[in-house]
């Protein structure tokens, strides 16, 4: 579908609007914000900034008071806030911004009510299960706002659980895995939780917000690249396996963002994913005497793939608008 910003576009080139209407036009068409969106954006970004102010400032202020301040007071304030939070969530409705910025800052209160109970009482567990405890309780609270903010949120509770995990227990993946073990849970954490995203979108219209959706394929596109590159420069028999599912993920990543679903900031990330294997590999097999002229090769093979890639998406996205 052409978007308005376009359709003014080729109007003004067909000469259809005049000179001396186009800013009506662009305004008319919200190509142009007018003063309300203004007034609304800058409200509702003062209001996310002051939501998150909140939280983080509870949590600095207990932290410079530890002190100063008994323990009966500091559970008092952080579990003040996250009462408030929940209360002000259920009074103001839960598809208003307002409601979305409480269940954010009880989110972000409920991680520092864990860190300040295992900080308090010692209880000597690992530093993954704060975080994964955290994404637990965080749970029934994804699952009844239906908000993307918090689903975002979870899943990078989990991936840092698992990072916590891998280092917790490097000896148990060493053997299994190898190093690169950590990445590859990761991948496949995230590229399911994709998967699953993509699929749900479908029915549910609240999931389709693009910015948690290209969140969530950076946190595939990433680890997938540094095991590429780990089958590049290891020496383990089993980076290659690393190699054989980089090229199994990325003719399935380009079909499906270039067929199924046009989305050009996924195409970009797998060009530049691409782009990065590759020289890394020339660089690596093929230009290895560390010459001046080899550094100028890679250079002009740098170029030339940004250009090539920067053609192929200006073209796919001409072929989504028309």
């Amino acid at each position: 579908m052409t978007s308005p910003r376009n359709q003014i576009i080729k109007f003004i080139e067909r000469g259809i609007i005049s000179e001396d209407k186009i800013s009506d036009a662009l305004r008319a068409t919200q190509v142009f914000p007018d003063s309300k969106s203004w007034r609304t954006f800058i409200d509702n970004l003062l209001l996310w900034l002051g939501g998150l102010a909140l939280a983080f400032a509870v949590m600095f202020f207990v932290a410079y008071n530890w002190n100063a301040i008994g323990r009966f007071a500091k559970f008092g304030m952080v579990e003040g806030i996250i009462v408030l939070a929940i209360v002000a969530y259920c009074r103001l409705g839960e598809n208003t911004t307002a409601s979305k910025v409480s269940l954010l800052v009880a989110t972000i209160s409920l991680g520092v009510l864990l860190a300040l109970y295992g900080q308090t009482y010692q209880t000597g567990a690992d530093p993954w299960q704060l975080f994964f405890s955290w994404a637990v309780l965080l749970l029934p609270w994804a699952l009844i706002g239906r908000f993307p903010a918090i689903w975002v949120v979870w899943v990078i509770l989990i991936n840092l659980a698992i990072i916590l995990y891998h280092q917790t227990f490097s000896n148990l993946f060493w053997i299994l895995l190898g190093s690169p073990g950590m990445l590859l849970m990761v991948f496949c954490f995230n590229t399911l939780v994709l998967a699953a995203w993509e699929f749900l979108a479908k029915r549910w219209q609240w999931l389709s917000e693009s910015w948690a959706i290209r969140i969530l394929a950076a946190g595939s596109i990433v680890p997938i690249t540094m095991l590429a590159l780990n089958a590049i420069f290891g020496n383990r028999t089993v980076s290659a396996v690393y190699g054989l599912l980089w090229t199994l993920w990325l003719p399935l990543m380009l079909f499906v963002y270039r067929k199924l679903r046009p989305d050009l900031f996924m195409l970009a990330s797998s060009c530049l994913s691409v782009i990065i294997v590759s020289v890394s590999f020339i660089g690596k097999h093929v230009l290895n005497d560390g010459s001046s002229a080899s550094f100028l090769f890679l250079a002009l093979v740098v170029i030339c793939m940004g250009t090539g890639a920067a053609f192929w998406l200006k073209n796919v996205h001409q072929e989504c608008q028309s």
